[in-house]
């Protein structure tokens, strides 16, 4: 192996996926007893040291901390431990004798199993299902599959091509369980195990499946009333004054918040629901199953009574897509309306200062008038005093012909100076 270069960290993890919960072997007659228990993250680490416990008591080695499928043979039974995203699932199994006649009770796998250490499995029950396997020679079959199903509501087809019977009337009985029965005959021990685990799948994906009913089902009056909050809001953003936008638009972000978080709540929900829909239909395609006469299939009662349930799932997901849709564009709807009077507000503000500042300019114009004058007479009386005191020299003008002389020359001078002032300024500028 020196030869080969670095290798994935997860390759063999990834490669021995395809091996993962692979079916195991079946002989016949054989009692099943099959568990679903939903379970948070501390739970599934529970569930697995209550595995772990189990084989303590047997005197049997723990099995592994990291993994997520065991298969133990504990004698009188064999128990199968698989770890899922959401759920649990233990099955419980053993041989049994055959079942002869209808007076006798049916042997469960359960019956082997402590009951004490059965009570305390970590979690809550979703599903739970007794299934017997007995070969199509079994005499007094169709008696005994009439005590322990319920004839009015039995469903019941062949399997595998052919080679096998399976009969269910999908109810729960009085111990908490419902019931499968399967007759086969002529399969290979691995092929029958692949049935049998394609059979208890069908009733642990379904129960999962359903999941996402009650919250769809909860979703429905809260998306009804978030519906019909969001046409009275576009019915007043329509008629709405700029006094009631700020109004309006805190309105539509609080319904915008509780439709994002009502859709962040189920969306995980809804979307495992389709996944363990589409599992269903695997596995009851996977069985191959054909008509019984005057039997309905288990595929046409999934699809007659799952339809519902699974319409109802997928129309609420879609529901909450179009809402928070259509909540963004009136959101953008009105968001645009206040931009838009705000930019309004603006063109008119900025008018408001072209005016003010065209006044200003005039009073500016004004005042340098003054200061123009102003500046003159300071300067002309200035020229006055050095008229009157240049008398003494010799000169020939007297201060006010000085003085009168000096007010158009000083005028002058001044107002251009400013103007060349102003020039400067404006060109700097």
């Amino acid at each position: 192996m020196n030869f080969l270069p670095v290798q994935h960290a997860q390759r063999l993890s990834l490669h021995n996926e395809v091996h993962a919960r692979p079916p195991e072997p079946m002989g016949l007659p054989m009692a099943l007893s099959h568990v679903v228990m939903v379970c948070n993250a501390q739970q599934r680490d529970a569930s697995r040291a209550h595995m772990a416990a189990l084989a303590r008591d047997h005197h049997l080695p723990p099995p592994d901390a990291a993994s997520i499928h065991i298969r133990m043979d504990f004698g009188l039974y064999r128990v199968r431990w698989e770890l899922h995203t959401e759920f649990v699932t233990w099955t419980f199994m053993r041989p049994i004798a055959g079942q002869g006649g209808a007076e006798r009770e049916p042997e469960l796998a359960l019956d082997a199993v402590p009951q004490q250490w059965l009570a305390a499995l970590p979690g809550e029950c979703l599903a739970s299902l007794h299934l017997w396997v007995l070969p199509t020679q079994e005499v007094d079959t169709g008696p005994w599959i009439r005590q322990v199903l319920h004839e009015e509501t039995l469903v019941a087809s062949t399997v595998a091509d052919g080679f096998g019977e399976v009969y269910t009337d999908f109810a729960v009985h009085a111990d908490g369980f419902s019931r499968m029965v399967l007759l086969a005959g002529g399969m290979t021990p691995r092929r029958l195990g692949r049935l049998v685990q394609g059979l208890l799948e069908i009733e642990t994906y379904r129960m999962a499946a359903l999941l996402g009913l009650p919250a769809a089902r909860e979703a429905s009056a809260v998306l009804a009333s978030a519906e019909r909050e969001l046409a009275e809001l576009a019915e007043a953003i329509r008629t709405a004054t700029r006094d009631d936008e700020p109004q309006l638009l805190d309105r539509l972000t609080r319904l915008a918040g509780q439709v994002e978080s009502q859709h962040a709540a189920t969306h995980s929900r809804f979307s495992a629901s389709a996944a363990y829909f589409e599992l269903v239909d695997k596995r009851i395609e996977d069985i191959a199953e054909s008509r019984l006469a005057g039997m309905q299939t288990i595929g046409e009662f999934m699809e007659r009574r799952l339809t519902p349930a699974r319409s109802t799932c997928a129309w609420s997901s879609r529901r909450q897509d179009a809402l928070s849709q259509r909540v963004s564009r009136i959101s953008n709807l009105l968001r645009t309306r206040v931009e838009i009077e705000q930019q309004q507000s603006s063109q008119a503000l900025l008018a408001t200062m072209n005016s003010r500042q065209g006044m200003q300019l005039k009073l500016q114009s004004t005042v340098e008038g003054l200061s123009v004058a102003a500046i003159t007479y300071y300067i002309v009386g200035l020229a006055s005093y050095l008229a009157k005191g240049a008398q003494h020299w010799g000169w020939p003008w007297s201060p006010e012909m000085t003085a009168a002389a000096a007010i158009p020359v000083v005028a002058g001078s001044v107002w251009w100076s400013l103007r060349r002032l102003h020039h400067r300024v404006f060109r700097a500028s």
